[in-house]
């Protein structure tokens, strides 16, 4: 496996896929890289060198006990950064992984940034405080890690159904459920549960000032995890030149089930 191992001492798993343009994928809590393959195939068939991680505590990457936190995360993707030498890099991030893209460019600038997609992105604020309103309240994410303590296995193969979109009729295979509920039990307990908390409670509202290359931001309008007035719309608005584009009726998994539209504005975002 392609690895390499961070200032902290940490192994992290990657794969690289094709020549040209690197573009760098973050993905989503607490699946691993292997959610990108599609969009990373597509990408790289089309003159694109498609790269993604998987984030410490999770996928085939190091379960250490620390580091469960963004400014860790976003100096682990400018390693890997620094490691590939990449320049002029697309950065994708999906749902969590929309934060640790986000808070890379805020602490270590864009000098090898070309521009960035965030995804179902957690982004400014996910969790409802006094000052954001709009955010699910605390208590959702008290259930979730309550849930993970007491059945992880059952609580994620559940949490699915909300995840696509199964609930309200979205049709999913079973093959597409089992890949995905064997990513999610790869990853650390520890990081499981310690991500609820930072990617629901961590506030990337003064990153988003900071944010100061084209940007795309890709949300649906029936997301029933992140959803889309806490979070895409108001990061749309907050960062200068933003593009907002809304999937009417997507689920928060869209990556999966409106996997072809993706593949589209992704490669048209990426050559444009």
């Amino acid at each position: 496996m392609t690895r390499f191992t961070t200032s902290d001492g940490v192994g992290l798993y990657y794969k690289d896929w094709g020549a040209g343009q690197p573009v760098l994928f973050s993905h989503g809590w607490p699946l691993s890289a292997d959610m990108w393959d599609e969009q990373m195939l597509h990408l790289a068939e089309n003159g694109f060198r498609a790269i993604a991680f998987d984030r410490r505590g999770f996928g085939r990457s190091d379960q250490p006990w620390q580091g469960n936190e963004y400014d860790r995360l976003a100096d682990d993707i400018a390693e890997l950064i620094a490691h590939l030498d990449l320049r002029d890099v697309i950065l994708v991030g999906f749902s969590m992984g929309g934060g640790d893209v986000t808070r890379y460019i805020a602490r270590h600038g864009s000098e090898r940034v070309a521009k960035l997609a965030l995804l179902g992105a957690v982004t400014p604020l996910f969790m409802k405080t006094a000052d954001h309103p709009v955010g699910p309240e605390k208590s959702v994410f008290d259930g979730i890690r309550a849930g993970l303590r007491a059945d992880r296995a059952q609580f994620l193969k559940d949490f699915s159904s909300v995840f696509y979109g199964i609930d309200r009729g979205v049709p999913v295979s079973d093959g597409v459920l089992a890949q995905t509920l064997q990513m999610v039990l790869q990853a650390s307990l520890k990081a499981t549960i310690d991500c609820v908390t930072i990617f629901s409670e961590t506030d990337f509202r003064p990153d988003m000032a900071k944010i100061d290359v084209p940007t795309l931001v890709i949300h649906g309008d029936d997301d029933q995890v992140v959803p889309l007035e806490a979070t895409g719309a108001l990061a749309a608005q907050m960062i200068a030149g933003a593009e907002l584009k809304i999937y009417e009726g997507a689920p928060h998994g869209f990556v999966v089930t409106h996997a072809e539209r993706l593949k589209g504005d992704l490669l048209a975002f990426a050559r444009g």
